[in-house]
């Protein structure tokens, strides 16, 4: 039988990816102040019937992107979810390596709310997704051991 969990993920380092998106061989550019760029190859394996990359690789990079550009925000160790989250979709992607823009800002209202937005391109720079998203930071965080 596999083991499907629970796991402990440890992140060393603050802005290290998690497996997820290790399997999807995401990288991060950068990430300070609110705003982080990756970027993410087109792999066979993440192909959709078509031959098109697949809506959620593109999704998952982009929400990537958003989580990334908030924990330059936040305090090392800090934790948070995504809420919601609203993609649109603009062009197919054949090819290449896809690139995701993030900006994050704080609610005036409430501290605890982060609102995210990303685009992702594709090599030649072409816009093919406009993201949007929530994310809130945990009430109660935990303890690092």
């Amino acid at each position: 039988m596999k083991n499907t969990g629970p796991h402990h993920i440890r992140m060393d380092n603050w802005l290290a990816c998690a497996p997820f998106e290790l399997l999807l061989q995401m990288e991060i550019e950068s990430a300070t102040d609110g705003h982080a760029v990756l970027t993410m190859p087109f792999l066979h394996q993440f192909s959709q019937g078509a031959g098109l990359l697949h809506g959620g690789a593109l999704t998952s990079l982009a929400d990537t992107a958003v989580a990334i550009a908030c924990k330059s925000l936040l305090a090392p160790g800090t934790h948070f979810a995504t809420l919601s989250l609203e993609s649109t979709f603009l062009a197919p992607v054949q090819e290449g390596v896809v690139t995701a823009h993030a900006v994050v800002t704080k609610s005036e209202h409430d501290q605890r709310t982060l609102h995210g937005q990303a685009t992702v391109k594709d090599q030649n720079g072409k816009e093919v997704m406009r993201f949007t998203s929530l994310f809130k930071v945990a009430r109660r965080q935990k303890k690092e051991k």
